[in-house]
């Protein structure tokens, strides 16, 4: 009959189970007895088993969601009509202001001239008081060696 020495035979197979994977060995869990997070898959082997999934992303949204308008540019948007105001308000002052403000300038100016003209004639009125005497001051200083004692003589005219 056959010439090797074993006999081949196979294992029993349920009706629903497919023909190409290989016999289970024992009781088929029904796709309802699978747990959640768990799945059939496929190895690259071909072999079919259990097999703990990631949860897939869900869809992102189709229409975009108006998100509320931040603090911040609430605050900014509040301020800007103010402080655009206060530069207008600082503009017309300055233009009302404006004379007063040249005709400070020029009494500071002849401050400043008043200033230098005492300056400079201060010390000429003091010469002039003083008259023209003058003092000659003459020292002679000897030494002998060059860490001897030094003596010296002033002479007032």
């Amino acid at each position: 009959m056959h010439d090797t020495a074993y006999e081949i035979t196979t294992q029993p197979r349920p009706a629903d189970y497919p023909a190409y994977l290989p016999a289970p060995e024992g009781r088929v869990m029904l796709p309802s007895e699978i747990p959640p997070g768990v799945q059939m898959v496929t190895l690259p082997g071909g072999i079919r088993t259990l097999a703990y999934t990631q949860p897939t992303a869900p869809a992102a949204p189709l229409v975009p969601v108006s998100q509320p308008i931040p603090a911040w540019a609430k605050t900014t948007a509040l301020l800007t009509p103010t402080i655009g105001g206060g530069i207008a308000a600082a503009g017309i002052g300055l233009s009302y202001a404006a004379p007063g403000l040249i005709a400070m300038s020029q009494v500071l100016w002849s401050a400043v001239a008043l200033i230098a003209a005492g300056v400079i004639a201060v010390p000429v009125l003091l010469r002039t008081a003083r008259g023209r005497a003058t003092t000659h001051i003459t020292q002679n200083i000897t030494a002998s060696g060059m860490f001897g004692r030094a003596n010296g003589t002033i002479n007032h005219r």
